[in-house]
């Protein structure tokens, strides 16, 4: 069952895990920062947020009112994050930084800042209603991403991207992208065949794949006669036949790696039913390297998309599927229960009984 399946995950992958009502949260900080400031009249306690771009990250600061001190635009170096930290200290203590696009223009920085005792919110999305008011510019997007990690509104936790798991990341992107040009590679050594001269197609009309392959990387066309039409067909057909070999290894080195750090980041994981090393490593890329931030099981099944949501109107009372969520562990998630709908007992007894009931096997 869906349920069970998601609570078998959730213990597998997360190590640690700590229940805080996050609204708590915020409104007793909101009162340590005031406290702090009433405290001490020349040492206030501020927090910051970061509009990050390719070249320059614009920030800003707000003081324990939520009051916008200064903004500045720093270099995406080393010196310029260190600049950047300086310039906002000199305003107060940094109690918390709010970064847009940790995952790619904002990853730097936040390595950077990971290294000092600083809260670190990840800003999801823009304050629509204040963009149309407002308008838009590097200023007042990094403003906004302040107001938003003092509030603790339209943030989250975000990965720290210093361990296994990002390792895992990149390698699987990688494998991902290789994948892609070897299927392109292939289709396009089957269309030209289909166009080539008759000469040529009737001698690899009945081979396998792997022979087409091999065969067709053994020739040994005349480059100097590439003006003749069926030469040409050669030396294309040779390369493309090259280049899906070479990437087939680049792929078979790359699951290599995979299932090593998938072997000894979760064991457990790999052993459950039905559960490959694909799947497993799109699961612990979805957690990331610090599964902490993940409260409890319901907001696991939310990233993954698989937790149900209200859609009641009037005297109708329904909850539909969450269509959001990271789709590439839903997909994960998909693939594990069609294999444990085949393989496993006690998925099979649960879809039967939910079809018994009236469902489709799809809502099942």
């Amino acid at each position: 069952p869906k349920k069970g399946l998601i609570a078998y995950l959730f213990t597998v992958l997360s190590w640690q895990s700590v229940l805080v009502n996050p609204y708590s949260l915020i409104l007793l900080e909101h009162r340590e920062l005031k406290m702090s400031n009433q405290s001490s009249s020349n040492h206030q306690v501020i927090v910051g947020g970061v509009d990050t771009h390719k070249d320059l990250h614009f920030a800003a600061v707000v003081d324990a009112y939520d009051r916008v001190l200064a903004s500045s635009s720093f270099s995406t170096t080393r010196q310029g994050y260190k600049s950047m930290l300086n310039w906002m200290q000199s305003f107060g203590e940094v109690k918390r930084i709010g970064v847009e696009c940790t995952g790619t223009y904002g990853a730097g920085l936040l390595r950077y800042l990971q290294q000092f005792d600083i809260e670190i919110l990840e800003v999801t999305s823009p304050d629509k209603a204040d963009r149309r008011k407002r308008g838009k510019d590097d200023a007042i997007d990094a403003e906004n991403a302040a107001h938003a990690a003092f509030a603790g509104i339209r943030t989250v936790t975000p990965k720290t991207r210093d361990g296994m798991v990002e390792s895992l990341r990149v390698l699987k992107v990688c494998r991902k992208t290789a994948v892609a040009a070897r299927r392109i590679a292939l289709q396009m050594i089957r269309m030209n065949i289909i166009s080539a001269p008759e000469s040529i197609r009737e001698s690899l009309r009945t081979m396998t794949r792997m022979q087409l392959i091999r065969t067709l990387a053994a020739w040994r066309p005349d480059l100097g006669g590439y003006r003749d039409v069926s030469t040409a067909y050669k030396i294309a057909l040779k390369s493309l036949a090259r280049r899906y070999l070479e990437l087939h290894d680049e792929i078979a080195d790359l699951d290599v790696m995979i299932s090593v750090i998938v072997d000894e980041l979760a064991p457990e994981l790999i052993a459950g039913k039905a559960i490959g090393y694909e799947s497993a490593a799109q699961l612990l890329i979805t957690v990331g390297d610090n599964p902490e931030r993940l409260k409890s099981e319901a907001s696991f099944a939310a990233l993954c998309g698989v937790n149900p949501i209200p859609a009641s109107s009037g005297k109708i009372n329904r909850h539909r599927l969450n269509r959001g969520g990271d789709r590439a562990a839903n997909s994960a998630l998909h693939i594990i229960a069609i294999g444990r709908l085949r393989t496993d007992a006690k998925t099979k007894e649960y879809v039967e009984k939910r079809i018994t009931q009236g469902n489709t096997k799809l809502e099942a």
